[in-house]
């Protein structure tokens, strides 16, 4: 295939993924030549945004607000729940095809025989394309880890590390304090670097001492604080009271909120952004999969969550919502997830389980995932070969008065949404 002959998205997309031998290979001697090649240096603010879990909604929340207050925003995240496109937005909106394609082709002109992952591939496309785009602000989100994840060819002039808990441990480590190490390598020499997890790993503060970060930490450097359908946030001598709640559902959502405004007060000199602003962002952000609740009835839940951490937080999120009479789960997850500590936290949440299967590497199939919930002590578990099967038979057995949550990985959140599509 000869990628210059390439008429459509599609074609690019399909040819990215055999362009290297491994799907992930952390490291970015090779990533940083192409860079370079490229020329790729950003006149703008930098903000990269790792995490465990969280991650994602701190680039929504950042970017919606540094949006509503005039600026031109290109934010980077992944993965995608439906169309590549997501990835690569310009004011919170998906760039076109052909924008994509421009870029595309800018790195396949400089990569000359460097082999490039897909996620490198598309991470270089898309700082070319905020570059090209003259935006005023650049956020990207990390893919895995930090320091060896290829938005960190680039230097933040804020760095952020939400989360630290265990996910990608093959890659990452087993334990906290390896997971954090890696995550605090985005941060930068005398530059801030804000750290929202309450218990931060000792390996992530003594990186950023050891390099000179000027590191602000919640509950010692900023703080917020929960009134009934209102908070207030703190750093320093800034304050910002009568907050509204984030339109982004569950609890959590306020402390990933009050990362965004740390960030937000990092880049103050260069990007002053005022409280109207602040508080059009939080109530206009929009977020799909995250603790999603759906109008109508059944009441619907999409969550991405697929890791412990994050369904600890979903399993507290549906607590707080209103009684249902039957609670059904529309579930699957890849091989390689902790599914026993997944379990573990969410069995007793539902009534009944329709398992899906997903076809793709690491995904398993129905019986297989229902086989591992027998063994974990999951009761009325039905088994399906496709998620969209799981999600029909969900939505037949469910009454108006009942809750159907569809979790455990972007798949199967973006294969409902699909089949929701082709329904309505």
């Amino acid at each position: 295939m000869n990628p210059s002959e390439f008429t459509r998205l599609g074609e690019w997309l399909d040819w990215l993924t055999t362009l290297h031998a491994k799907a992930i290979d952390m490291g970015l001697e090779r990533a940083a030549r192409v860079r370079a090649a490229m020329n790729l240096a950003p006149a703008v603010p930098v903000v990269i945004v790792g995490g465990t879990n969280g991650k994602g909604s701190v680039c929504a929340m950042l970017s919606t607000m540094l949006n509503r207050a005039g600026y031109r925003v290109g934010t980077y995240t992944s993965p995608h729940i439906l169309h590549y496109n997501e990835r690569v937005a310009i004011d919170m909106a998906p760039v076109d095809d052909a924008r994509l394609m421009a870029s595309f082709r800018a790195v396949e002109a400089a990569r000359g025989d460097v082999t490039l992952s897909y996620f490198e591939f598309g991470t270089l496309a898309a700082v070319h394309a905020f570059i090209d785009e003259k935006v005023d602000v650049i956020v990207l989100e990390v893919g895995l880890g930090g320091r060896l994840d290829a938005v960190n060819l680039f230097d933040a002039d804020v760095a952020a590390v939400v989360s630290v808990d265990l996910d990608h441990q093959a890659f990452l480590g087993n334990d906290r304090e390896s997971i954090g190490f890696e995550k605090a390598g985005i941060f930068r020499a005398g530059r801030p670097a804000v750290c929202a997890d309450p218990a931060p790993p000792a390996s992530l503060v003594a990186h950023a001492q050891a390099i000179g970060a000027d590191l602000r930490l919640v509950n010692r450097d900023y703080s917020h604080t929960r009134l009934d359908h209102q908070w207030s946030f703190h750093m320093g001598e800034h304050h910002r009271h009568s907050l509204p709640l984030p339109a982004l559902r569950g609890a959590y959502q306020i402390d990933n909120a009050a990362c965004a405004l740390a960030i937000l007060d990092c880049l103050a000199s260069r990007l002053p952004v005022d409280q109207g602003a602040v508080k059009r962002g939080l109530l206009e952000v929009d977020w799909p999969g995250r603790f999603q609740v759906l109008p109508g009835r059944p009441v619907v839940v999409m969550d991405v969550g697929h890791n412990p951490h994050a369904v600890r937080a979903m399993v507290a999120n549906l607590r707080r919502l209103a009684f249902a009479e039957n609670r059904y789960a529309v579930f699957s997850m890849l091989e390689d997830k902790d599914m026993d500590s997944v379990l573990a936290l969410a069995k007793d949440e539902f009534d009944g389980w329709f398992v899906g299967g997903l076809d793709m590497p690491r995904g398993q199939s129905g019986e297989r995932i229902a086989e591992r919930m027998a063994a974990a002590g999951v009761r009325d578990v039905r088994a399906f070969g496709t998620v969209e099967e799981a999600w029909h038979a969900a939505l037949s057995a469910a009454g108006e008065n009942d809750r159907i949550v569809v979790f455990g990985s972007f798949h199967t959140v973006a294969d409902v949404m699909t089949a929701r599509q082709r329904h309505h």
